[in-house]
This record gives structure tokens, sequence and C-alpha cells, in this order.
């Protein structure tokens, strides 16, 4: 892969989680694993480096074996600030980013993020046919100093900053159930006890 097409990876894991009782949710186990070894296991194929986004229990997620950033300040200003924080720490130009509570994603769907960046798209995400989901997105990380802005100005809606940019959304209206994430302790427990469920 040429430097120009090299990839950092982002998992963001840095949320208050305010539904499930401000448990972290990455280090919550899911079918006996942690949710954010999933979201590892997904994005680590595709990506030259890979870092975590958290704001609590950074030696714990420095455990799984990559570098742990954090957001700029201690408010908790939501995805947007995650992302910024991994543009700065990213040494490539293009990032690849997911939650940690979606643990049904798997390689292929990220790869399909990345591979409809091109020099006319600056952020790829994923669209389900309803709705967007912006924390699954492919982006070139030339546009930190633009997002840093945005932040500056009190703004913190991702799919509004989404929507200023050179965007293609990603068709997954085949599949939208692999959107399926974590917010809650009963969805933690629903999503475990379902059958058709298959865990890479």
């Amino acid at each position: 892969m040429s430097g120009q097409n090299k990839v950092s990876g982002v998992v963001l894991a840095g949320g208050m989680a305010r539904r499930m009782g401000r448990l972290d949710k990455g280090l919550l186990l899911f079918h006996s694993r942690p949710l954010v070894s999933y979201a590892i296991a997904a994005m680590a194929p595709l990506v030259d480096e890979l870092l975590i986004s958290a704001n609590r229990n950074q030696a714990h997620y420095a455990t799984f074996g990559y570098p742990t950033i954090s957001d700029e300040n201690c408010h908790f200003d939501g995805p947007l600030a995650g992302i910024l924080a991994a543009m700065q720490a990213a040494h490539h130009p293009l990032l690849l980013v997911m939650p940690c509570d979606s643990p049904l994603i798997q390689t292929e769907h990220l790869q399909r993020l990345l591979s409809s960046l091109d020099a006319n798209v600056d952020i790829a995400v994923a669209d389900d046919g309803a709705r967007m989901h912006p924390v699954f997105a492919a982006l070139k990380t030339h546009l930190q100093t633009d997002l840093k802005r945005y932040l500056q100005s009190g703004e913190r809606k991702l799919q509004n900053w989404f929507n200023h940019q050179r965007l293609a959304k990603v068709d997954f209206s085949a599949e939208p159930a692999v959107f399926a994430n974590i917010n809650t302790p009963e969805e933690l427990r629903t999503l475990e006890s379902l059958e058709s469920v298959k865990i890479a």
C-alpha cells in the first residue's frame, strides 16, 4: 500500500454511556468478550495503525495492544471530539472510524467505506436506507482544521458537519441489522440472546 493510501483507524470508546449507568461500554462482555474486541477484530485487517479513543480506563484499553488517545478536554464532547483527536494523532491521510458498541460489524463492511473514498469524496459514511450512521465512516485527515473550527464554535452534531463536506453515502440497505449497537443493559442481553447472531 502506498503512503498516500495508508490508513489509520480509530475505535470510539470515549463516551459517558449514560444509558448504561455510566459503565464503560467497550469493556462490557458480549459473548464472554469485551465489546471493544469485536471492533478491533473488524478494523485491524484494514489499517496500518489502530487507535482506541478512550476518556476513561486508558490503562485497561492499552492492554489490547494499541495506542490509546483521549479528547482534548474532559467534557465528553461526543464522537466528533474523538474523531478530531484521532485525526490529530494519525500518521496516515485516511482515517477509518467505528464505535466500540456494534459487535456485528465485520471487516467487509468497513472495507466498503474505505473503497468509497476517492478524489472527489472526503467522507464516506454508512447509510442503511432509512438513516445515516455517522460513527461508521472513512475520512480524510486533512479535514481536521475544519472540524476543530466546527467544535470550537460550540457545535457537536456529527451529521451536520458531515453534510458540509464532500460526502458519499454508502448503501447498506440490504443489511441494516449490522448496525445494532448496545446502549443499555437490556440491549446487551437482547442482542446476546438472538440465536441468529453470528459473531466472527
